[in-house]
């Protein structure tokens, strides 16, 4: 490919991206186009279900073929705080079913989903509570929403990991800020997943393209491991299924000779089975997130726009 198709094919897939972004902040449209039978087909290949009991189900059939899952709930900015005390919940209801089955699930929160709009301390005492109800069990991921949030979540992971050995967070790649926001975490020995980012952030403080996005990945990936390979505490998750990003990264932690108590690869639930798949055969530690519930548009419209080549599934659905 020469400099202007690439160019080219850049500046389409940034528009298809940007489309596909506004798309999930319409309300219309996502009050809409979920009814619609060819979307709800569609969708059924990310998410197994809209109950815990669904994706504790998948996590089941998963862990029989050796891999490993992370859950999440779907939903953001819930305005009560008895809506967040109910997300606690459930969250710990999954946990308790995962530990009956003796299966290897860890969970998956995002702040706006336990009170961050309401104020840290609400926040902060509901992640807690989950924290140490997954101790001596699996790590507590806290996912990273758009920038809006970015400072408030970093507190809380901070304030967090001061207490809960067992915390991760999640840095986007695509933000300008997170080499030096990385830098500062790494004293702490940090578990962090590392993903590109998928919300519409504006240019100056997000990388508009994709390659400036996936250099700064790889520097960044670097960086934490680097520091394990020194000696230093901390986890690294490769949250994406870009290959560009997975191949080097993993050849580079077997050569820091990164084990899976420091390492492994991230997958979202029905993408790129091909590739989990080979990753397992060369006996890469992987691990799947598994999302569920009924708020699932917008998340499904900002996988899409992680990866503009599902929309040719959508449109076979279409067809179907």
């Amino acid at each position: 490919m020469d400099v202007t198709q690439h160019f080219v094919q850049n500046r389409d897939m940034n528009l298809i991206r940007r489309t596909l972004l506004w798309a999930s902040t319409n309300t219309w449209i996502a009050s809409h186009l979920p009814r619609r039978k060819f979307v709800q087909r569609a969708v059924r290949r990310f998410i197994p279900g809209e109950s815990v009991g669904d994706v504790i189900t998948e996590s089941e059939r998963l862990y029989k073929q050796n891999i490993p899952t992370i859950i999440t709930m779907l939903g953001e900015n819930v305005e009560t705080r008895e809506g967040t005390w109910q997300i606690v919940d459930e969250y710990r209801r999954a946990m308790d079913s995962a530990r009956e089955r003796a299966l290897d699930i860890e969970v998956s929160i995002k702040p706006t989903h336990l009170g961050l709009d309401m104020g840290d301390a609400l926040t902060f005492k509901n992640v807690s509570t989950l924290a140490t109800h997954a101790a001596g069990y699996g790590t507590l991921w806290i996912d990273m929403e758009s920038s809006a949030y970015t400072d408030a979540t970093l507190e809380l992971f901070r304030a967090l990991r001061a207490e809960h050995v067992n915390v991760g967070i999640c840095l986007q790649a695509y933000l300008k800020r997170t080499a030096d926001d990385l830098e500062s975490l790494l004293q702490i020995g940090p578990r962090i997943r590392l993903v590109k980012g998928a919300y519409a952030e504006p240019e100056n403080i997000a990388y508009p393209q994709k390659d400036d996005v996936d250099r700064n990945y790889l520097s960044l990936a670097e960086t934490l491991i680097s520091h394990l390979e020194r000696g230093g505490n901390g986890f690294l998750a490769l949250g994406t299924h870009d290959s560009a990003m997975i191949n080097p990264s993993v050849d580079r932690a077997r050569e820091a000779g990164l084990g899976r108590d420091h390492f492994e690869v991230e997958f979202l639930y029905g993408i790129r089975r091909k590739e989990q798949k080979r990753l397992v055969e060369r006996e890469v530690p992987i691990r799947i997130l598994i999302s569920y519930g009924d708020a699932w548009f917008p998340w499904y419209m900002r996988r899409l726009a992680e990866r503009p080549a599902n929309i040719w599934f959508v449109m076979r659905s279409l067809v179907r």
